[in-house]
């Protein structure tokens, strides 16, 4: 299988450096010795791993790794991760191993998500990711997942705006946090207002609706689907959104920035960061409606392994735009890990904490 996310990450994410923001947290400690970083995150799709060394005010990218692995395919009808998907995890799971160690990597945060909260035989699985790779999983609950993706997210917020309706769509779930910041207080940290996680991913909306072969009809379905779920907290947190915007951050929201800029492969420094208009999105939506399936596996910034599963995405996408009718939308190719190397360094007072 072509592997073209860690070839994503592997050569667009090694040496960059990443800013980060500012934070109100109180008086930081002193740094390791070692000062390398990793963070991993084990998803319900994908397996990311970013390690990192701190610099003066943000942190340097030594080496990475992520793999579509699809660890939650059949969950929402087995309640079990299966054996082909506890295979490929701890083939990923290992090369990530190789790769912490290589670096010397000593402070550590590796997590997983929805798959490993939702599984009947989750325990079971850690179990035996710990025995064959060494690498034991911390499963996260949705709020701290809402909350690290805030921190690895918060520099790509408008510095002029009120703040954001950030979002992450997973594999398994997705989460929402209406966040506020204060303009004339450019120092301070955004703070979190409200959020909610769904049941909904690509992989479960797939799994239920269909993702290879997608009428109009079932994405409408589908956006109607999750529609009810995001309603009650629309309701709630959706009013005064003046000068406000959408920030995302999932493989579907960088997917879709790669086809809208027509790039001939992925590359994540142009992405990062973009802008996208309303009308954009829903032009590049349009666009892959129009695609067949085989169309949509042919394209470098899709490719086979997200064939089936970006029109899932982009529905749920679209039940956000329908609740939160904000104009623009900030792209992120940063999320869980950013936010775990930010925590880290900044509780080991290896980054400024003003």
């Amino acid at each position: 299988m072509k592997d073209d996310t860690r070839l994503r990450d592997d050569v667009a994410s090694r040496g960059s450096i990443i800013p980060v923001a500012a934070s109100d947290a109180g008086e930081a400690r002193l740094a390791p010795a070692a000062g390398v970083y990793a963070a991993l995150d084990l998803g319900t799709n994908n397996c990311r791993l970013l390690i990192a060394c701190p610099t003066e005010d943000g942190f340097r990218v030594v080496d990475s790794f992520s793999r579509i692995i699809r660890l939650g395919e059949g969950i929402s009808t087995t309640g079990c991760i299966s054996e082909a998907a506890i295979e490929r995890a701890i083939a990923a799971l290992s090369i990530c191993r190789d790769k912490i160690q290589s670096r010397k990597a000593k402070r550590l945060r590796l997590i997983a998500t929805e798959a490993c909260r939702a599984a009947s035989n989750a325990e079971g699985f850690r179990d035996r990711v710990a025995a064959e790779t060494g690498i034991r999983l911390e499963v996260i609950d949705r709020e701290t997942e809402a909350a690290l993706a805030v921190i690895g997210c918060s520099p790509l917020l408008d510095p002029r705006g009120r703040g954001a309706i950030l979002f992450d769509i997973g594999g398994g779930s997705t989460e929402l946090v209406r966040i506020a910041r204060d303009p004339a207080a450019a120092s301070q940290s955004p703070s979190i207002k409200a959020w909610m996680s769904i049941p909904l991913g690509v992989v479960t909306l797939a799994e239920h609706f269909g993702g290879r072969d997608v009428t109009r009809q079932s994405y409408a379905l589908m956006v109607e689907e999750v529609a009810k779920h995001i309603g009650p907290f629309a309701a709630e947190h959706g009013a005064d959104l003046a000068d406000m915007h959408l920030l995302g951050t999932s493989g579907t929201v960088t997917t879709l920035a790669g086809v809208h800029l027509n790039l001939p492969r992925y590359d994540r420094r142009r992405v990062d960061g973009i802008w996208m208009s309303d009308a954009d999105i829903s032009r590049t939506i349009t666009r892959l409606l129009g695609m067949s399936y085989q169309e949509r596996a042919a394209n470098n910034c899709i490719s086979v392994e997200r064939a089936d599963l970006v029109l899932a995405g982009c529905a749920i996408l679209d039940a956000i735009r329908n609740a939160f009718p904000l104009p623009r939308l900030r792209v992120a190719d940063r999320g869980l890990r950013e936010g775990m190397l930010v925590e880290m360094m900044r509780e080991d007072g290896a980054l400024s904490t003003r």
